[in-house]
């Protein structure tokens, strides 16, 4: 169920400021998870004809056990203040595979001003209270220098930001607009739909549920459809001392 909010610049403000000081945070946030905690992740990719019939699949599952502890402890975190100064608490370009990953996504600056940004009100995701956010293309003249900068100025969708942490948890995204590969001449992406859902551990670190993202495209005259999930399970926390 989504809560209106106010919409207005003031209540919008401190929430992508948010989010601009816990992107600052995320490598940290991404290390300490690894360090901590074994598990699984299984990644599916099916590539379809033009008449959408699965030609090539690929199943691979990564097992991850931690070699060694890192100096990030959940409460390093927290040393980042919220904009009301309480704490914070803790692909391949082209048209073969994926064009935007999560990391894409954390609020910087320059990305901040590329998009229009919308407060769509609240709602629980996973037991825990979010903002949800829409974004849009704030111009349709903005910079680009490299493929990925032209897949992220056509993109729009929304995001579900934790009103506790100010990490992003969820993300629903699609382009308004194709996008060319090498002027049209090498390829053309005309549909790309990319979602990811995360969870919070009980010590505090965040975590990809999983992924899934679909493409539709043109590799000089080959039509290209790919299908990509992926997919956490198996989480299990591994004590500091065993790896020491």
């Amino acid at each position: 169920m989504l809560a209106q909010a106010a919409q207005s610049s003031f209540a919008l403000e401190p929430i992508l400021q948010g989010v601009l000081a816990r992107a600052k945070l995320e490598h940290a946030n991404d290390r300490g998870f690894d360090s901590f905690y074994s598990y699984s992740c299984e990644k599916i990719t099916e590539f379809r004809n033009a008449e959408g019939v699965v030609i090539k699949r690929e199943d691979k599952t990564d097992h991850h056990t931690p070699a060694a502890v890192v100096d990030v402890p959940p409460a390093a975190l927290a040393a980042v203040e919220k904009p009301d100064g309480g704490p914070v608490t803790a692909t391949h370009s082209n048209v073969h595979g994926q064009a935007i990953h999560k990391k894409d996504l954390l609020l910087t600056p320059d990305l901040f001003k590329r998009f229009h940004f919308t407060l769509v009100g609240r709602q629980m995701f996973n037991g825990r209270p979010t903002w949800v956010v829409d974004f849009a293309p704030a111009s349709k003249n903005l910079p680009e220098h490299t493929f990925k900068d032209r897949f992220i100025n056509k993109a729009a969708g929304r995001v579900w930001v934790d009103a506790g942490d100010y990490a992003l948890v969820k993300a629903q995204l699609h382009l308004t607009a194709p996008v060319e590969v090498g002027f049209g001449l090498i390829g053309a992406v005309w549909k790309f739909n990319y979602g990811f859902e995360r969870e919070r551990t009980p010590d505090g670190w965040w975590f990809n549920r999983n992924v899934d993202w679909h493409l539709e495209g043109r590799e000089v005259v080959v039509k290209r459809i790919v299908d990509y999930r992926e997919e956490t399970s198996g989480l299990r926390p591994v004590s500091a001392l065993a790896l020491r």
